[in-house]
């Protein structure tokens, strides 16, 4: 089988998921998507509610550096827009960031703050 980028970008969300599943979280919803964009994964433990973009890179600072001040805002009105169709409240509402590399998963909790 052969790997292109779009089969390894689901597979670094699969990763991803197992990832937050291990640490406590519940999936609620994988590859959202609105008419602003999508959101990879949109998880969900206690009273946080967690949207998650994925990158999958080489290093760590290529996945850092590849989240552009567009691409946030365009995850931030998604996320406005599944909030509002779920109609729950919730205490805390982050935007991490997971970079797969070839060696590693980095998780980073509330990379951005929602301007």
């Amino acid at each position: 089988m052969k790997w292109t980028s779009y089969s390894k970008g689901i597979w670094a969300e699969y990763l991803a998921s197992l990832c937050l599943m291990v640490k406590g979280y519940s999936i609620q919803a994988r590859r959202y998507r609105t008419p602003w964009g999508e959101i990879d994964l949109i998880a969900k433990r206690g009273k946080t509610l967690t949207f998650v973009e994925v990158k999958r890179r080489q290093f760590y600072r290529q996945g850092l550096d590849s989240i552009s001040l567009t691409q946030r805002n365009r995850i931030e009105r998604s996320g406005q827009a599944y909030m509002a169709s779920v109609k729950i409240n919730f205490d805390i509402i982050r935007f991490d960031v997971m970079i797969v590399t070839p060696w590693r998963l980095y998780h980073l909790k509330d990379a951005w703050r929602q301007t």
